[in-house]
């Protein structure tokens, strides 16, 4: 399961509504891919459902995964944070056993072990 913070569900809200999609096929689609220093960058982005996504609904609203990312994002929590470095969506993400300096990209443990949990 993947859930929402308070605040990130609020602004997940915000901007579904202000782009007037429709909060029954549209959502937030949390992946990942190959890069950065770490191995694996996350994926954000509003889109609709796909043929294959896991939805995860939370707080009224839709949270969309693809097949492949599932299992590195299995138990994460998308919040929505400001700092000095600018504002934007967070993923805690329980699967994480290292992380890059600057916090854009993620290891996890063996592929194996991460399907299991």
């Amino acid at each position: 399961m993947i859930t929402f913070t308070e605040t990130g569900a609020e602004k997940v809200q915000e901007f579904l509504t202000s782009q007037g999609a429709a909060i029954e096929t549209s959502g937030l689609r949390v992946g990942v891919r190959g890069g950065g220093c770490s191995g694996f960058q996350y994926a954000l982005a509003f889109d609709t459902e796909r043929d294959g996504d896991t939805v995860f609904e939370d707080h009224g609203l839709r949270i969309l995964v693809d097949g492949p990312s599932l299992p590195y994002v299995r138990g994460a929590v998308v919040d929505y944070v400001e700092g000095l470095q600018g504002a934007g969506f967070k993923v805690d993400n329980p699967n994480v056993i290292a992380a890059c300096g600057c916090g854009s990209s993620f290891r996890v443990a063996d592929e194996e072990e991460v399907s299991a949990v």
